[in-house]
């Protein structure tokens, strides 16, 4: 069967009340992970299986998915049947390089389609080159893949991502595997209300709440992998995000309480009041 025509956890889930829909595909995890740094195997399966992922990330040039025969395959831990497999370009600094390497992923996986853009500037902060990553999803969204975009949180740049037919906006909350949270929530307010495709938050969330913050702010989900692989327990961790993706999700849809400064307002009602 077709890696795009899987059913439920290969992407195609079934209906539910507030799905995410990236593309032409619907998913009830709003939680997406990475497969590094795990101690083995058998940690990032146990890992990924708490978190409630179905979207998993992989890096290309690092993991092996058929590559090399003779070690150990990343698809035995995390199989193209129960998961979408989502290849990305980590390692990757120019845009052909970039391309090249996710055309060699929709080889290995049989024309799976959906894959994750980065083009990376800086080896010391990883941040991305922006020019180089426009150029990049340009050429790939013209050979047929639908592509998911890890950028700067530049709503200028996101915009552009989204005009050339990216299915998603991946901006940073802060730099890769800094556990920084979100540092500027203003811009990314700001792509959030402007975007007409998914805005997923990719990079730096290094515990619970900063994910359910991303969520109160609007996104559309969360991309993490060192908050979890690098937690004192990763698989504690993994089920810590899930709730947290979970709760921040419904705490923005039921929309929270106006902000009042400087003045108090009692929880309780003061009409009626005993010996009044």
């Amino acid at each position: 069967m077709h890696p795009d025509t899987l059913p439920f956890a290969a992407g195609l889930a079934p209906a539910c009340a507030d799905p995410l829909t990236i593309g032409r595909r619907e998913f009830h995890s709003r939680l997406l992970v990475g497969t590094g740094k795990y101690r083995d195997l058998d940690q990032t399966r146990m890992a990924v299986e708490a978190s409630g992922a179905q979207i998993v990330t992989v890096a290309i040039r690092r993991s092996n998915i058929g590559q090399d025969p003779s070690q150990p395959n990343l698809l035995e831990a995390i199989p193209p049947d129960r998961f979408t497999l989502l290849p990305n370009t980590a390692g990757c600094y120019t845009a052909e390089d970039a391309v090249r390497t996710l055309r060699l992923a929709r080889e290995l996986l049989d024309g799976h389609t959906l894959v994750k853009l980065e083009v990376l500037g800086d080896p010391q902060t990883l941040f991305p080159n922006m020019p180089e990553t426009l150029k990049a999803a340009a050429a790939l969204i013209k050979d047929g893949f639908e592509v998911m975009v890890y950028c700067s949180d530049d709503p200028v740049q996101a915009r552009m991502l989204e005009d050339l037919g990216c299915v998603a906006i991946m901006p940073l909350a802060s730099l890769i595997g800094s556990g920084m949270g979100i540092l500027n929530p203003w811009n990314l307010g700001i792509i959030i209300d402007r975007a007409r495709v998914p805005v997923i938050v990719d990079a730096g969330v290094g515990t619970a709440s900063d994910a359910a913050v991303a969520m109160e702010l609007g996104c559309d989900g969360v991309l993490m992998n060192s908050a979890i692989a690098g937690a004192g327990d990763p698989i504690r961790m993994a089920g810590a995000m899930a709730a947290a993706v979970r709760a921040g999700r419904d705490a923005f849809l039921a929309g929270r309480m106006p902000r009042r400064h400087y003045c108090a307002q009692p929880s309780s009602p003061t009409a009626g009041l005993i010996g009044r």
